[in-house]
């Protein structure tokens, strides 16, 4: 087992992708986990990895963008887990277009999500640690864009700015209590959101499948893109005693890619 024995961590968007490898590495690591998303058969899937690794799970469908459920959720965690230590608020969606072509529903369904999902999940994890009268983490997902603005990726970059910007001013409004608050950065990951991202580009610039995201990889120093394991393991250092100094902050985990 490792630092964060019996800790209970709730993971958003947990049923594939980066967040399916945090919770499995964060069990691994001997953390109790709840898992939190829309589908109800990868929650299921993601449940039977943990048990096998011998943590409890529970799993929890909620929409993020719904204040309501992402706070039955945290209840959720903490009724069937017997705690509440750390939060992180994986949960998010893709958006490629030209800024000039962004729509309002695309524009209002990308600011539920990736916005207010980490904002209810800021409010929702904070509460309950006040409430239990303890310390607790809060971590984020945001992105290299949220670092730099990509052409075709305007909209999805300004949600993740501003989860960057939740991240400091939480950071510094819940630091008295003792609740830190940091967000991870990621790159290139080889995942679904990729192949998405990907095949809308290749439609709108007319590239071939496969080749936006080979011209990204190759951009990158350490000369592979990112697997989902590598952002667990940096989101493992964050829920873990050895961040417990770090605060308001959102380090790139990339690669070598994009650099601050």
């Amino acid at each position: 087992m490792g630092t964060i024995d019996d800790k209970v961590i709730l993971v958003t968007g947990a049923a594939r992708g980066i967040g399916r490898a945090i919770a499995l590495r964060l069990a691994q690591d001997g953390a109790n986990i709840a898992l939190v998303d829309m589908d109800a058969a990868g929650l299921e899937k993601v449940d039977k990895e943990i048990a096998a690794i011998g943590r409890k799970a529970t799993i929890f469908q909620a929409d993020v963008s719904n204040r309501d459920q992402v706070y039955a959720a945290v209840d959720h965690a903490e009724k069937e887990l017997g705690g509440f230590d750390v939060i992180i608020n994986n949960a998010g969606i893709a958006s490629v277009q030209p800024i000039a072509q962004a729509q309002p529903e695309e524009v209002e369904r990308l600011i539920n999500i990736n916005i207010k999902g980490v904002l209810w999940g800021i409010q929702a994890a904070a509460a309950k640690f006040r409430a239990r009268k303890q310390k607790g983490k809060i971590i984020s997902a945001a992105s290299i864009a949220g670092h730099e603005g990509f052409p075709l990726l305007g909209v999805y970059s300004a949600s993740k700015f501003a989860v960057r910007a939740l991240t400091q001013s939480a950071a510094k409004e819940y630091a008295a209590d003792g609740i830190t608050v940091n967000a991870y950065c990621p790159g290139v990951v080889g995942t679904d959101m990729w192949v998405e991202i990907d095949a809308k580009m290749a439609e709108i610039t007319g590239a071939k499948i496969g080749e936006t995201y080979d011209q990204y990889v190759n951009g990158i120093a350490l000369g592979r893109a990112q697997t989902p394991e590598d952002v667990a393991g940096f989101v493992a250092y964050l829920a873990g005693p050895d961040a417990d100094y770090m605060t308001g902050q959102a380090p790139i985990i990339d690669g070598g890619l994009v650099y601050r």
